[in-house]
């Protein structure tokens, strides 16, 4: 039995509403009862910075109809407010369609979300609440300030945009600990009005700005002297507005404690843009290793995979495999895998097609995508990935327990003749088949282009000679502050041969490997940093005019 409640469905005429909470910013902070409302969702109503945490996990044709919010500000400066979000939610209601209202935060927390639940009562129009981590609650966490004790130290919520004089007396008199969402030009006045309540100007005081995100920035003072900190790190208010500030006064934030407990920020490589040369397809294990290191991981694709110009040879290669010409298939690549898959759907065939064949891939990217496919390989090297490493755990042609002798290589046109070479000395025949071509990718658009010539990346992850000579050539050389990291040798050969100084180099021929790499070269940097008492950087801060830290 599933103890989950189940998704209400919508009822004919009348649709229905799904009031979500998106948390503080980190899309891995939603819950997995809303990443199921999502996948379901017919329209998705939700301010621009909420729609960039939720739409990774709606479907491809969802409807996001323009909502256009003015904050209480702009009202109070006489601009009108226009807060169209309930009518474009009941809209879409009353025509049948499930909807689903995402908010910052707990869905419980946003008035106008309660208006809008009100509003569907008043309609008959069903809806649900799922909750979400609450701003005030997320990004202490994020910023390693617990805001309780082990004797139960009481916690006091206090939205500064709208507390009054009585709420500010109420905390000032308490020795609570306060979590204060506020803006950033209001936090010297958040915290002048508790110190003139009755808080004394040494109580310790953290403001994070941009929480739960790569962007995020924490910063340790007292009520006392947080205007003259941020004014001193050149702190600069967030253009867009929307992330907002988050304060903690009390003992638990003193700046000792969150050395010890600071562990988003703390990872090595915290907030760095980090140039991935390929496809999002062929990247996102990588990119999510990135991720867990606390980096922004950027793809850029170098070259593009078109049909070979001939493919009668690939289509008898194909009918062969289904015939029993091979003993063996070998798959070099992830996109060589993509080649078979797509000729196999062409013939309406599909991993069945394998029974009785052996297969064999290059390294762990191309094994998963075997097993996305359904297929699980028979042999991946136990050492290096690469077709050397293939060649040494590859089995010698044996007649009397091998029927077949012949194995079946799909590749790219430019590939090397190591594996073919190597097989044909094992004693097997081999039918070496260009299954794709390799072309170079069109350039990226200008702001790469631009991010990668001028320094606006911290990091660049070479896996191929190629993805060197083709970045180079689309985009231009990277900026001398970027670190530069390559799989092997024959990469960071090619690298220093185009100008490039190369900081990381693999220590094995594996993509994992290579971003852990990266990953050691920069807890060492910053482990290097603090030591000479320096503020930790990154390396694109390190160029002309890169210092001057902003908050987005």
């Amino acid at each position: 039995m599933n103890p989950t409640a189940p998704i209400l469905p919508a009822i004919p005429g009348h649709g229905h509403v799904t009031f979500l909470g998106a948390g503080p910013g980190d899309p891995g902070l939603l819950t997995l009862r809303a990443v199921e409302a999502l996948a379901r969702a017919d329209v998705l109503v939700a301010e621009e910075h909420v729609l960039d945490v939720v739409r990774g996990h709606a479907r491809a044709n969802v409807s996001t109809p323009q909502l256009t919010v003015i904050d209480e500000a702009s009202t109070a400066a006489g601009i009108p407010a226009i807060r169209d979000a309930a009518n474009l939610v009941m809209e879409a209601a009353r025509s049948g369609r499930r909807v689903v209202r995402a908010v910052a935060g707990d869905p419980g927390l946003d008035g106008w979300a309660g208006d809008e639940m009100i509003a569907c009562s008043a309609e008959g129009i069903p809806f649900e609440v799922v909750p979400g981590v609450a701003t005030a609650v997320g990004v202490p966490a994020y910023a390693g300030v617990p805001l309780r004790d082990a004797q139960g130290t009481d916690v006091r919520f206090v939205d500064a945009r709208t507390a009054s004089d009585r709420c500010w007396s109420e905390v000032g008199a308490s020795d609570a600990t306060a979590v204060v969402t506020t803006t950033l030009d209001s936090v010297a006045a958040a915290a002048g009005e508790m110190v003139s309540a009755g808080r004394k100007p040494d109580t310790p005081m953290t403001v994070t700005v941009a929480g739960t995100t790569t962007r995020q920035r924490t910063w340790s003072a007292t009520l006392g002297t947080i205007a003259q900190v941020l004014k001193q790190a050149k702190v600069l208010p967030s253009p867009d507005g929307h992330q907002p500030v988050i304060a903690v006064v009390g003992e638990r934030s003193s700046a000792a404690q969150r050395d010890q407990l600071s562990w988003f920020e703390s990872k090595p490589l915290f907030g760095w843009r980090v140039l991935v040369p390929r496809t999002k397809e062929q990247s996102a294990s990588l990119s999510d290793q990135l991720r867990s290191y606390g980096a922004v991981p950027h793809e850029v694709p170098t070259i593009a995979v078109e049909p070979p110009r001939t493919p009668q040879q690939m289509e008898r290669a194909v009918k062969g495999l289904v015939t029993g010409r091979y003993e063996w298939i070998a798959f070099t690549s992830v996109n060589a895998v993509k080649a078979v898959r797509e000729k196999f759907e062409e013939y309406g065939l599909d991993a069945r097609a394998f029974a009785g064949i052996k297969v064999a891939a290059v390294g762990e990217q191309t094994a998963a995508s075997l097993v996305e496919f359904g297929v699980k390989p028979d042999l991946v090297p136990s050492g290096e990935q690469s077709a050397a490493g293939l060649l040494e755990d590859w089995p010698p042609y044996d007649p009397v327990f091998d029927p077949i002798d012949r194995v079946f290589l799909p590749r790219a046109d430019i590939a090397t003749e190591t594996l073919v070479a190597g097989l044909i000395e094992l004693g097997w025949e081999v039918d070496d088949v260009t299954a794709y071509r390799t072309v170079r990718a069109s350039p990226p658009p200008a702001d790469t282009r631009e991010a990668i010539k001028g320094g606006g990346f911290d990091a660049v992850l070479f896996t191929s000679s190629s993805t060197v000579r083709n970045l180079v050539g689309i985009a231009g050389k990277p900026h001398n502050v970027t670190v530069i990291a390559c799989i092997g040798p024959a990469t960071a050969k090619t690298a220093e041969e185009h100008g490039l100084r190369v900081d990381v180099l693999s220590p094995e021929p594996s993509v994992t490997k290579l971003a852990a790499a990266l990953a050691e070269f920069g807890a060492a940097r910053r482990d290097a940093a603090k030591e000479a008492g320096e503020t930790p950087c990154r390396p694109s801060e390190r160029r002309p005019g890169g210092r001057r830290r902003r908050t987005t």
